[in-house]
């Protein structure tokens, strides 16, 4: 019993190292071809627009509420121990370092991930793949490398916006329902949030943008059998996307806190 058990792990484990490895070799032909081939500002500009533009509303949307929701739940806590004036710090902090960060990526690796995966995987059934190479048109430099950069440049900036708008949540319960003064609330946001806690947050955003891509464009061009086939990877693309991103943020983390001790 024990000894099958072992044996699918082992399977697992080796397919997950596998799979970490087709995504470095991915990562490395296409930062070679971003730094020695010109790039196609255009469709590196449609992207951007679609990433940034396309995914402001909801994430904002989204880091707004989670604002609100940590001041109410700090709330109930904090006025037990008449320690109210912490929660604009609690807000702050969480919301730079780990969960602005962490729900921007994983909206956007739902919203343009499974995107890239479908959009790649529909030329790949398609043949449109075959037919830029039948046209000497490198399908990563023409395909992953805008999708790759505009996701690199845009997911940190949504999630310093996320961030802004996350606390603007939280001012608004401190202000309106816990009346506290507004200019002391943001006195203290400015007191708690220090370089280093913006710094660890933008890290972490452009490892998570650059899994988004890789696994995106990797699932896309390894679509096999016309439209139920992108759907499948769509759905795989989302999925390890959102895992790879938990395990990096925790990985990350860990080693900020325990060896650059910030």
């Amino acid at each position: 019993m024990t000894l099958p058990l072992l044996a699918r792990a082992g399977d697992r484990l080796t397919a997950f190292i596998v799979y970490v490895g087709e995504l470095a070799v991915l990562w490395g032909r296409i930062m070679f071809l971003l730094f020695t081939t010109p790039l196609h500002w255009y469709r590196f500009l449609i992207q951007a627009r679609r990433v940034g533009l396309g995914s402001f509303f909801i994430s904002s949307l989204v880091a707004f509420f989670i604002g609100i929701i940590i001041a109410l739940q700090m709330a109930y806590l904090m006025m037990q121990m008449s320690a109210e004036i912490y929660i604009p710090k609690v807000i702050a902090v969480s919301m730079a370092r780990e969960l602005a960060p962490v729900l921007t990526a994983l909206i956007v690796a739902g919203r343009i991930g499974a995107g890239i995966t479908a959009e790649i995987g529909s030329m790949v059934a398609t043949e449109q793949v075959d037919a830029l190479k039948a046209f000497a048109v490198d399908p990563l430099k023409y395909l992953a490398v805008p999708r790759f950069l505009s996701l690199v440049v845009m997911l940190p900036l949504l999630a310093f916006f996320a961030t802004v708008i996350g606390i603007v949540g939280g001012f608004v319960i401190c202000y309106f329902k816990l009346s506290l003064d507004g200019y002391l609330y943001w006195q203290m946001v400015c007191d708690a949030l220090v370089p280093k806690d913006i710094l660890t947050g933008l890290i972490k955003t452009l490892f998570f943008a650059m899994i988004i891509a890789l696994v995106g464009c990797l699932e896309g061009l390894k679509v096999r059998g016309g439209a139920d086939g992108v759907g499948r990877a769509t759905t795989v693309a989302v999925v390890r996307s959102f895992v790879l991103i938990i395990a990096s943020d925790c990985f990350f983390t860990f080693i900020f806190y325990f060896v650059f001790n910030i």
